[in-house]
């Protein structure tokens, strides 16, 4: 039978640094999950796209965000903005950045795993 756990970000099991932006882990209940935070002039294809090593990012994501307003564009064309309060589930293949100049966090339970490796 699992063990109740209790993690927090301020305390992450691993953080992973960026240009404009870091991610912080907390590996729990057997996965992981990923406070990502990007400053504002953060873009995917700008910052992240030399670390990952492809033209999109490959992670899905599942996200719930806190702060900011995150535009994505799709590989099939589709785009929108995500903002406080949404919840967003990106497929594969997208790209994304920072609109304005507020913060963008989000809490992410589904891409955190390989982000920004």
């Amino acid at each position: 039978m699992p063990k109740p756990e209790l993690k927090r970000f301020t305390n992450a099991d691993e953080q992973r640094e960026f240009p404009r932006g870091h991610a912080d882990m907390v590996h729990i209940a057997g996965g992981t999950v990923g406070r990502l935070s990007f400053e504002p002039g953060w873009r995917w294809s700008e910052h992240v796209k030399p670390i990952a090593g492809t033209e999109l990012c490959e992670a899905p994501h599942f996200q719930y965000h806190l702060s900011g307003v995150l535009h994505i564009v799709n590989d099939d064309g589709s785009e929108f903005d995500a903002k406080t309060g949404d919840v967003t589930s990106l497929p594969t293949h997208h790209d994304a950045w920072v609109v304005g100049d507020e913060p963008v966090v989000v809490v992410d339970w589904a891409g955190a795993t390989r982000y920004a490796q």
